[in-house]
């Protein structure tokens, strides 16, 4: 069992988190996932891995210009393929013992990942899932834009 360190004491409204690489890792299906994607459209994929992290699937695939690619298309298959692919994915150590120690109504997750991805890979790492969950399609604008965080904080109670 990890010691909880001693923190400052502060006071806060609320936590909004980000997803992969906060409260969980998916970092080895997605990359599988993305690794044959971009294999089958003759990409280096040891150069576009590193490429796909922390943005929408849709504005990946359209920042390629790929020609006869349907970025929207091509999104909802990636997508598809990640829900299907949870095999590693699991919480950052220490992450769930943080989250139970906060008001249920107090934290949210804000991920790029569409919604039912998100649920997907929270539920492979064992997390709660939050009452509040901003994901892709809630925003018009994603990360990172401020948009997800904002609306996160407001559907929490806090206006900034």
């Amino acid at each position: 069992m990890t010691a909880t360190p001693d923190l400052p004491q502060r006071d806060f409204a609320a936590f909004l988190f980000d997803m992969d690489g906060t409260l969980l890792t998916s970092i080895k299906a997605a990359e599988r996932v993305w690794g044959d994607w971009a294999a089958g459209h003759g990409l280096d994929v040891a150069a576009f891995l590193p490429t796909i992290h922390g943005k929408r699937t849709e504005e990946t695939i359209r920042a390629l210009e790929l020609p006869g690619v349907d970025p929207v298309a091509e999104a909802a298959r990636i997508t598809l393929a990640e829900i299907e692919d949870v095999a590693g994915i699991e919480a950052i150590e220490g992450a769930a013992a943080f989250i139970a120690g906060l008001p249920a109504q107090r934290w949210a997750i804000v991920t790029s990942a569409p919604r039912a991805l998100a649920e997907a890979r929270i539920a492979a790492a064992g997390l709660p899932r939050p009452a509040v969950l901003v994901a892709a399609e809630d925003v018009e604008r994603g990360k990172p834009a401020p948009d997800p965080f904002l609306l996160g904080a407001r559907k929490l109670g806090v206006e900034l």
